[in-house]
């Protein structure tokens, strides 16, 4: 289980006396804690599934922060998130490339039938089943809208 990698990384970045990487592990399990809160209370234990929800937001979280240090010159800052971002990413799952979301996507409108914008939602409902975990939500819907405005 994912969860447990995670708690054996703690260990191990404890002992390593890896500061930053520990830090990012911290948070990470708050976060999954506070996730297993919001979705039963103490008894509820969070799947694979959901823990990769979790990274991938706390991800997402990291590379907006990034834009907006980027912006203000803040590059220090920057950097730290950059590198807890890719600490974080090494507990997702390997990211689909460009050219095989092209295809999952294109694979999804003929499925659904999509011809315009208006059937967006259909072929996301259908992509993010597919992809969820695997490619970014925003690159995924930016490529979706390009393909459905052509």
């Amino acid at each position: 289980m994912l969860k447990q990698k995670i708690q054996e990384d703690l260990k191990s970045a404890m002992l390593a006396k890896d500061g930053i990487r520990l830090s990012v592990i911290r948070m990470l399990k708050s976060a999954i804690q506070y996730y297993e809160i919001q979705k039963g209370g103490a008894g509820y234990e969070a799947t694979d599934e959901d823990v990769t929800e979790v990274i991938g937001k706390e991800v997402k979280k990291r590379k907006e922060s990034i834009e907006l240090f980027e912006k203000g010159g803040r590059m220090e800052a920057a950097e730290k998130e950059r590198s807890e971002a890719k600490i974080l990413e090494t507990y997702l799952p390997e990211q689909l490339s460009e050219e095989e979301i092209y295809h999952i996507i294109n694979d999804a409108i003929t499925q659904v039938g999509a011809e315009s914008m208006a059937d967006m939602g259909k072929v996301m409902g259908v992509l993010m089943s597919k992809i969820k975990g695997k490619a970014d939500s925003t690159l995924v819907s930016n490529l979706v809208r390009q393909k459905l405005t052509q």
